[in-house]
Formats: C-alpha cells, structure tokens, sequence
C-alpha cells in the first residue's frame, strides 16, 4: 500500500488537520481529521497516525509512505532524533504502529502531495464552517 500525509497548522500552534490518501492497488481511500489546536509538526504526525491506522484496518502488510514534512521524514529515519516532548510520543507511537509491517517512507516535493494537503487544509475549513454555523449561546 502507499500513503501520503500531510498535516496543517493554521498558526503555530493553531487551528490543525491532517489530510490521508491510501492506495491499495489501484483502489483510493481519502480522509480528512480536524485535530484542534496543534503545531503544525504535531498534525503532521497525527495525520500520520492516523494513515496508518487506516492501513492497518485495511489489511497491509507493506506500506510506502510519503511525506512532505523533511523533519518528520528525518526523524523516523532516524537521521534527526525527535527532541521535543510531544513529538516524541507521537513518533513513539508511529514507530508502535509501525512495528508489525514492513515499510519505507520517502520525502516528496509539496507539488506531489497536493491532495492530502487539500485534505488537510479541508479538515479545518469544514470545522470553521460548522462552528460559525452552529447557533450561539446569549
């Protein structure tokens, strides 16, 4: 399988949500999450947690993941050690999750990862959008 993520941050921290695009074989799962209030590194880890939950539910055994984000890349290669506190136990758990599969993740440029950054960046626009809806209390 091949995943792509991404995560957005509108402020830092601010407004989060994390984009998913699952490929199996030649069949697309999307998802998009909003996330609260998050830096922006944390919804990229999160938008990758939750990708490979989505993997796992789905039954793979090998995953491709591409990222655009080069720290988080980096940082599950184990070419930068992860040295803030929440990003550390968000890598915890990706590594967790990652554990019983066989995987590789691959830097890509933003151009190539386009829909799950527009997933992203929906998660927040349809939050903001429920939330001016949403009648107010007096």
């Amino acid at each position: 399988m091949k995943l792509f993520t991404d995560g957005a941050a509108r402020g830092n921290p601010g407004e989060a949500g994390g984009g998913i695009v699952l490929w199996d074989k030649k069949k697309m799962t999307e998802k998009f999450v909003y996330f609260g209030k998050r830096t922006n590194n944390e919804a990229e880890y999160i938008a990758l947690i939750e990708g490979i939950k989505l993997a796992l539910g789905k039954g793979a055994k090998t995953l491709a993941i591409h990222m655009d984000s080069e720290l988080i890349v980096r940082q599950l290669k184990g070419e930068y050690k992860v040295k803030n506190e929440r990003l550390i136990l968000l890598h915890k758990q990706v590594m967790e999750l990652l554990s019983g599969l066989k995987w590789a993740v691959v830097h890509i440029k933003r151009e190539e990862n386009r829909r799950a950054d527009f997933l992203a960046n929906l998660a927040i626009d349809e939050k903001a959008k429920a939330s001016s809806s949403s009648p107010r209390k007096p």
